[in-house]
């Protein structure tokens, strides 16, 4: 009797190992492929690129205002150049404030919305293993996660055409 509930036990718990889907992903090709990550990427630029003509446009005023006073400051008395200099001084420091604030908010914004896009990632993949009956999924990495898989097992490709093709039907 003990023989014949080993042998079940064993072949449930093998029949079992046999039913388990795996599959692994290929996770910075998923995601540096994602046409919604590419998206965020160009929007940040435009940010980044209105910001660094702002920075760019700024220093130049700034340097004009400098390079003027710097001609006029030997012929004024010492108090008004002393007072001109600290002016100076102090809208240099005004700026800068200013340009590293809006610096900030472009990389927390930035930083938000790749957060938002990695949760909807690991969802999408979430359901995309439920609905295709995998028992894992598995996510391959340079830290090296997934040291091997077979590349019949790498279901990189589908799974970002489907995402790819979820994201297109939010436009």
């Amino acid at each position: 009797m003990k023989k014949i509930s080993i042998a079940v036990i064993a072949l449930v718990g093998l029949v079992a190992c046999q039913q388990s889907k795996i599959a692994y992903i290929e996770s910075s090709d998923l995601v540096n492929d994602y046409q919604e990550k590419k998206d965020i990427e160009a929007r940040i630029q435009v940010k980044i690129d209105a910001y660094e003509k702002k920075r760019d446009s700024l220093s130049q005023a700034f340097k004009v205002e400098a390079e003027d006073f710097d001609l006029e400051a030997p012929k004024m008395p010492q108090a008004k150049a002393q007072e001109r200099y600290n002016a100076l001084l102090q809208k240099s420091q005004l700026i800068q404030q200013r340009l590293q604030q809006e610096e900030q908010e472009i990389q927390l914004e930035s930083q938000k919305q790749m957060d938002t896009m990695v949760k909807t990632v690991k969802k999408f993949i979430k359901e995309y293993g439920k609905q295709n009956g995998y028992t894992y999924i598995l996510g391959s990495n340079e830290a090296g996660s997934v040291l091997y898989g077979q590349e019949e097992n790498n279901i990189t490709k589908d799974v970002l055409k489907a995402l790819n093709e979820e994201y297109a039907k939010k436009d």
